[in-house]
């Protein structure tokens, strides 16, 4: 079983470096990748309460049999739920369908500034965080402008900033204020959906030197920055493929190649400060 490194978020929880994404999945597909990813040996399972399938998640853990301290849970606030009130009941419906007592990791999905609640949601889950309901929690497509407000308005730094991120898209600017601030940059659609980046002639190059697919590649160049990321898998072949990338290096001719590939392509058009999701 493959040993997948933690990374210490800035209130002193460890989260596994790669995990399992869910996002559009049904319950009962959801139920079964999640069962078989812990069978496997991950051990950190992305959700949101907008994916409408944390009920699948939660009984997939239930499935594996293993001790919830084994297991790294991150589900995600929704926009129409933000807010002071609605987001605290908000993550005791997510931990109703998931069958837990707590999550290790809650964030607001997005930040809506349209909406203009993500500062009110904020200070509602400082108090969900006190409570022991969550372990740690941190946010999503946050820009700097919406970190700057939530730095004025309380003491408690996001753990996560879960930003789209990959080779088409580093984030480099992104990544360099989260880490200034002491926030872990997350990454989500690690392999911008597969397609047509995986074709890349360079990660084709890359991987032929290193004997590894180019979804292994391009997962590798994640982790190798320190960016934690949860690709997402349907078949076990594809879950133990995506979880064995700790054991070789790309050299600093491979990230220059990589390099290459950045054009600024987002694989839907969500712009953090425009983009509505309810």
């Amino acid at each position: 079983m493959t040993a997948v490194p933690t990374v210490p978020l800035n209130n002193g929880v460890a989260i596994p470096q790669l995990g399992l994404g869910t996002a559009r999945l049904p319950d009962e597909e959801t139920r079964r990748i999640v069962r078989e990813a812990l069978e496997v040996g991950y051990r950190f399972v992305d959700t949101a309460a907008s994916y409408e399938n944390e009920r699948g998640v939660g009984e997939g853990i239930a499935d594996s049999g293993l001790p919830r301290e084994e297991v790294f849970v991150s589900t995600k606030l929704r926009g129409r739920d933000q807010g002071s009130d609605s987001a605290k009941e908000a993550l005791r419906s997510s931990l109703d369908r998931l069958g837990l007592d707590f999550v290790d990791l809650y964030l607001i999905h997005w930040p809506l500034p349209r909406l203009d609640r993500y500062v009110a949601s904020w200070q509602a889950m400082e108090e969900l965080l006190a409570e022991g309901l969550t372990r740690a929690i941190g946010v999503s497509n946050f820009l700097p402008e919406h970190l700057d407000r939530l730095a004025a308005a309380s003491s408690t730094v996001p753990a996560v900033n879960q930003i789209e991120c990959h080779p088409r898209e580093p984030q480099l600017e992104q990544r360099a204020d989260d880490a200034r601030r002491g926030i872990v940059t997350e990454s989500w659609s690690p392999l911008a959906n597969g397609g047509e980046l995986l074709r890349q002639p360079v990660l084709a190059e890359v991987g032929a030197r290193h004997g590894r697919t180019p979804a292994q590649v391009v997962l590798r160049w994640h982790v190798q920055q320190g960016l934690v990321t949860f690709p997402k898998a349907s078949s076990r072949g594809r879950l133990v493929e995506n979880l064995d990338v700790f054991d070789f290096a790309l050299t600093d001719q491979d990230l220059a190649g990589i390099a290459t590939l950045a054009d600024g392509t987002r694989v839907d058009g969500q712009f953090p400060d425009v983009w509505e999701e309810f």
